[in-house]
């Protein structure tokens, strides 16, 4: 098979803008923290698409490690984007991101959000990575939370400390480093915009970056109350992990040789809602859409698209299903994902348009060529069934049934840890000590996602049903 990538021109600012006669130019005004393929799917397409004025370029850092910006630093933030339908591949080159950086480096993050022209701080870091509980406050079981607070109250003073060295390393440490220095500069208002699936994501990171500031330093806390707002958001785009055969695609299509084009699908959402004090892009002109009131977006989201992945990422992959096209072509496991919607319906409001969702999501789900592995979802499982599964399960108790649909996912996901099954998981820890545990090891594991399910005895029972029954594989 002809090597088509390496036949193909590099991808940098030079050769591309070059050739497309283009202003290759954009000013930073966009700081992103946690660089990978769903935010280059989404907010930098988003941002691509509207900056006709090359006015709100983005620095992209990256989260856990620096493979990101390793392979899109020598294209210049370049990328090809390219949206798998059922019927075939279209690609497009975003320019959106001006430079990619390591995580690591923070001497780059705090000058840039001590930057006057910084508007704007969007956050993709998973669920698990702000490092949380789930009251919104710094998990103070968490080792590198402890040390970046150790560090942070040693350095923040009058005046930024004169190295970074040995500096925050979680994202919320880093970012109440960078809100210091900006208030030291007197750099004006901004805001920060969280798009990851947890319910008022807005709020809750707020609460998180101030109780952390009030710990390790008072004025910046009290400035970072009056000058930051914190941007609720609802984030819909589906968006597998890109193979060696992609970028073949990427460079098929353009002929441009990119060493980390991002694969998605046709279908993007994007609900907001909070101020932005120094300003934002347009947006709207891309689709997205500003609302006073988030909640019911998010809920929908949350509930019927994230929570039916997470009952096929557990459930499917007990059924031997790898794909959530593979898993929704199982007519079982369909019927328990229409059953789980049925379940969440019933709690959401009007307006919502919910069978045309339900109807779409399908549709999503079905294409075969968008590679959604199963694995991929079923990561971190404690914190995502915190939200996508056992607010549905304590509404339905509260409505006097059972709540077995979405008791099928928990009870799922609970077979394959006993099992052993590879679940990468920020919880790990409390995974391996109920699992340990000298009491009943399926409730200890239940209560590590919501104390109420674990407290009651229907459900308890509901979810033993499930991981203790033999589920059967498909023909």
């Amino acid at each position: 098979m002809t090597n088509i990538a390496s036949a193909s021109r590099p991808l940098n600012r030079s050769t591309y803008f070059d050739s497309h006669r283009t202003d290759a130019s954009r000013g930073i005004r966009i700081v992103h923290v946690g660089l990978g393929a769903f935010s280059r799917a989404h907010q930098a397409w988003y941002t691509d698409v509207v900056d006709e004025a090359g006015e709100w370029g983005i620095s992209a850092f990256t989260g856990r490690n620096a493979t990101a910006a390793d392979e899109l630093a020598p294209q210049d933030g370049l990328f090809t984007l390219i949206e798998r339908s059922a019927v075939g591949d279209s690609a497009t080159i975003v320019s959106s991101i001006v430079e990619a950086v390591d995580g690591a480096r923070l001497d780059r993050f705090v000058e840039l959000l001590a930057a006057t022209p910084t508007a704007l701080v969007t956050l993709t870091v998973t669920e698990a990575g702000y490092r949380l509980t789930p009251t919104g406050e710094p998990n103070r079981d968490d080792a590198a939370v402890n040390r970046d607070i150790d560090w942070l109250s040693s350095a923040l003073g009058h005046v930024l400390p004169d190295s970074f060295e040995g500096g925050p390393v979680t994202t919320l440490g880093r970012l109440v480093l960078g809100l210091h220095a900006r208030r030291l500069a007197g750099s004006g208002p901004l805001a920060i915009v969280p798009c990851d699936n947890m319910p008022d994501n807005g709020p809750f990171v707020k609460s998180g970056v101030l109780a952390l500031a009030r710990l390790v330093n008072a004025e910046t806390a009290t400035w970072i109350a009056d000058n930051v707002s914190f941007v609720s958001t609802s984030v819909d785009r589906i968006t597998p992990k890109t193979t060696p055969a992609d970028r073949e695609t990427a460079a098929t299509l353009t002929g441009f040789a990119d060493r980390a084009p991002v694969v998605t699908e046709p279908f993007r959402d994007w609900v907001l809602s909070g101020e932005f004090p120094a300003g934002r892009p347009a947006w709207e002109k891309a689709g997205a859409r500003f609302v006073d009131e988030i909640e019911p977006f998010e809920r929908r989201k949350l509930w019927l698209l994230n929570g039916a992945h997470s009952l096929l990422a557990y459930a499917g992959r007990l059924r031997g299903h790898e794909t959530v096209a593979a898993a929704i072509g199982d007519p079982m496991c369909l019927n328990w994902v229409n059953e789980y919607w049925d379940a969440a319906c019933a709690h959401l409001g009007d307006g919502l348009d919910l069978d045309a969702y339900r109807a779409a999501l399908l549709d999503r789900f079905e294409n075969a060529r968008i590679e959604h592995r199963l694995a991929q979802i079923g990561m971190e499982g404690v914190t995502k069934l915190r939200v996508r599964a056992a607010p549905i399960i304590l509404a339905e108790r509260a409505a006097g049934r059972t709540g077995e649909a979405p008791i099928r996912a928990i009870g799922a996901w609970v077979a394959l840890v006993m099992a052993g099954a590879d679940l990468p998981d920020a919880a790990a820890e409390g995974i391996a000590a109920a699992l340990a545990s000298a009491g009943d090891v399926l409730t200890e594991l239940v209560r590590l996602i919501d104390p109420q399910l674990a407290d009651d005895a229907s459900v308890l029972a509901g979810i033993r049903s499930v991981a203790t029954e033999s589920l059967p594989t498909p023909a």
